[in-house]
């Protein structure tokens, strides 16, 4: 069996332990790939970019259907063809995951806790549901009814996901730390409250057995095929993603010596650089716009995980 036949068989059994849904893969290509380029792209193009995964184009356009209704993606047309590109609100979104996804970097503690109160009530359930997920999106743990919980937060996303909610009339944002003499177990239970680290540890270790084969398999190809490489890329954020947005990233005190998401950042962020060029030549040729070809990626795409290859440079 060749080394591309066996990196074939790799992507494929991939994405049958991933199994990702429709929608959220599509989050995740507009998220990685598209927003680079501008955010925006053919829904032709989209709907060919994506058909590798097993989505086909029904649900690509009942995909794109919800996510429009959801603001995170707005159409637009141009003679018969549907344009899709990410509303404001969709860029905040992924603005504050991008900074956790590709360049967090772990901080001293002060030892100070943000807490959310509100008082959204029933009648308000859809601000409150939306409300509790963008703040769990950001780490945020839910310590009792209307009272959220987290170390170290993105002040800024924080502010922008009350603005999100219209729920800045009716929360309140605090600082507090622990006194000295509370008990170390009684912070333990805190965080045993509002997070479940057992499971998070085991979604990590989930995401280092599937993918270090991937990264086996791939380190010293010569000339990969750059659509595998981009079905890679976006399975490995995809992956990554759906565990790390769940993780609140606890100060190193409050975690366990070997927590295992240290190594999957490690991973993710080599698997991420080895496939990134040619993932990016796919994009380029097979996406396209309402101006015609896609954009190169704008600078920042390039600062991704501490550097990436431009084009013209030596991999």
């Amino acid at each position: 069996m060749s080394a591309k036949t066996r990196l074939d068989d790799m992507v494929q059994a991939t994405l049958e332990q991933l199994r990702p849904k429709a929608k959220s893969l599509i989050v995740t290509v507009y998220g990685d790939a598209i927003l680079p380029h501008g955010g925006s792209a053919w829904l032709g193009s989209l709907i060919r970019l994506v058909e590798p995964f097993g989505l086909n184009e029904r649900i690509v356009r009942t995909s794109v259907f919800r996510l429009s209704k959801e603001d995170w993606l707005t159409s637009s047309h141009v003679g018969r063809r549907s344009y899709y590109s990410l509303t404001d609100t969709g860029r905040r979104r992924f603005e504050a995951a991008h900074r956790r996804i590709y360049s967090y970097a772990r901080r001293p503690w002060d030892k100070q806790w943000t807490m959310v109160f509100t008082n959204l009530t029933g009648t308000e359930g859809e601000r409150r549901d939306a409300l509790r997920r963008d703040l769990g999106w950001l780490g945020f743990g839910q310590l009792s009814p209307g009272v959220m919980l987290h170390p170290d937060p993105d002040q800024a996303a924080v502010r922008q996901a009350l603005i999100d909610a219209e729920a800045g009339e009716q929360a309140v944002v605090m600082r507090a730390s622990a006194e000295n003499w509370v008990a170390p177990e009684a912070l333990r239970d805190v965080i045993r409250t509002c997070w479940d680290q057992d499971r998070l540890a085991q979604d990590y270790l989930g995401f280092l057995d599937i993918f270090r084969p991937l990264w086996r398999g791939l380190d010293g190809m010569a000339d990969p095929d750059p659509e595998v490489c981009f079905l890679v890329r976006s399975l490995l954020i995809h992956g990554y993603r759906r565990a790390l947005l769940r993780d609140p990233m606890l100060p190193d005190e409050l975690l366990a010596p070997d927590w295992p998401g240290a190594a999957a950042r490690l991973l993710c962020r080599n698997l991420y650089r080895l496939v990134q060029a040619p993932a990016e030549r796919h994009l380029m040729r097979v996406l396209e716009t309402a101006e015609g070809p896609l954009p190169e990626a704008n600078a920042a795409f390039f600062t991704r995980f501490g550097g990436l290859t431009q084009p013209g440079e030596a991999a």
